[in-house]
């Protein structure tokens, strides 16, 4: 997969952002140690392809000036109505460097769980991680299809790969089921 081509937008232009939304393009800003707030718009069906690809909290391969560089996605702004990406926030990262980033919980056997009459009460739908960029994974898949009424899991239930550190309490509850 080619890298995702990031163009600057001018903050001397009034209503930039909108007039990339027309042009088909969404409106974002990159920040990093090296670099400062900088403005700038891609292509909105490029993007939407590689957050599908990568997740809302993935890591974007992109160019920039003809260079390569690699963003952290730290906010998605979709329409409420329409579902379209508006507005993308990266902050801009290097394969060995720590980060901090939020991932989606999956949780898999739910439907197991509905079919007994039993339902799962969901606290957090993410988890806070630390690890590199280059081990950030998309979703955490969690299986609470053998749990039975009540049953509580907590950030410590969780199964991440050896160089992931949970950041969140791990004693935070972040599921039970019950009855409906």
């Amino acid at each position: 997969m080619s890298d995702l081509e990031i163009n600057r937008r001018s903050i001397d232009v009034p209503n930039s952002a909108k007039k990339a939304r027309k042009n088909g393009k969404v409106p974002g800003v990159l920040y990093g140690k090296a670099i400062k707030n900088l403005l700038f718009e891609v292509g909105e069906l490029e993007l939407a392809h590689e957050v599908a690809r990568n997740g809302q909290h993935g890591v974007l391969d992109f160019c920039l000036d003809g260079e390569k560089h690699k963003g952290l996605i730290k906010e998605v702004q979709k329409d409420p109505v329409t579902n379209k990406i508006i507005h993308l926030d990266l902050e801009e990262v290097n394969g060995a460097e720590k980060v901090v980033s939020s991932v989606p919980i999956h949780y898999i056997g739910e439907e197991f769980l509905n079919k007994k009459g039993i339902v799962l009460q969901k606290e957090k739908d993410s988890v806070k991680v630390e690890c590199t960029v280059d081990s950030i994974p998309k979703y955490i898949d969690f299986n609470i299809g053998t749990g039975t009424v009540g049953s509580v899991y907590k950030f410590g239930d969780l199964e991440v790969a050896s160089e992931i550190s949970v950041l969140d309490d791990l004693n935070s509850v972040i599921a039970s089921i019950s009855y409906e």
